[in-house]
């Protein structure tokens, strides 16, 4: 039943992101187990004595009881489920999961209960606060993202020709979805190059179930590879860059730079 269709209604949801409305009042975005993405209001959250401020931040899984409002669904009870307190005492793993949260906001819409898209967020948020390998959780977490948004490209067949990809470097075309032989490939002005171990370790992502990769540590020179990849293929399907990746590359920078004594 949509959360239109009742006066009240229970969610579990995870926290998108929110803004600021009124003097003392949030606009939240959520992604909810039972309905999909909605926005809802927090009334009074601002105040001090609020009871649900605590419960409502980014990346909090919470319990929610929200009443059908004219304009927008307002939240009147907030109970944590999750808070991945490790998230916010790590720069680069809150950077990671404002990407990860970026990323399925800007490619969904409200329209409607995805569970597997629910899970998916949920788990990832939960690698990013306890995994070591933060970089496998988030190409993990892109993979999978793009099967779920029906976008997941072909990288075992040239998409053109339909020839076995081969061992050895090839070409990405994000206008037919996939791989392309170097014969085909050259011949698309729209298509960019990708090494095979780039290629090699996307396939494997793809046909493996978390538990298959979650001990890879990839290469740094991979991890720009296939970050690239990936990021230019998500630019071109939202016809528009992501906001979170440029700071995301500045926090990694920035831990690797020697400190000052």
């Amino acid at each position: 039943m949509s959360p239109k269709d009742v006066r009240s209604y229970r969610s579990q949801a995870i926290v998108l992101g929110h803004i600021e409305y009124g003097e003392a009042d949030r606009i939240l975005k959520l992604f909810t187990f039972e309905h999909g993405k909605i926005t809802a209001i927090a009334k009074g959250i601002r105040k001090i004595r609020s009871r649900k401020a605590g419960h409502l931040e980014p990346f909090t899984r919470v319990n929610l009881f929200l009443a059908k409002g004219r304009n927008m669904d307002i939240i009147t009870q907030a109970e944590t489920v999750d808070a991945y307190y490790g998230l916010r005492e790590d720069l680069e793993r809150m950077a990671n999961a404002a990407y990860v949260v970026e990323v399925l906001d800007r490619f969904t819409y409200e329209q409607g209960q995805n569970v597997a898209m629910f899970r998916l967020l949920a788990s990832t948020l939960k690698r990013l606060e306890t995994q070591p390998n933060l970089r496998t959780v988030i190409h993990s977490y892109e993979v999978r993202l793009l099967d779920l948004l029906g976008f997941r490209p072909q990288l075992f067949e040239c998409v053109d020709c339909g020839k076995p990809i081969k061992e050895e470097d090839q070409y990405f075309s994000p206008l037919v979805g996939g791989v392309l032989c170097p014969h085909c490939g050259s011949a698309r002005s729209e298509a960019w190059p990708v090494g095979k171990d780039v290629l090699r370790y996307f396939r494997h992502l793809q046909r493996s179930k978390w538990q298959d990769v979650e001990e890879i540590i990839i290469p740094e020179e991979i991890n720009k590879g296939l970050t690239d990849l990936i990021e230019r293929y998500f630019t071109y399907l939202l016809e528009r860059k992501l906001n979170t990746p440029a700071f995301l590359r500045e926090v990694e920078e920035n831990k690797h730079q020697p400190r000052s004594s």
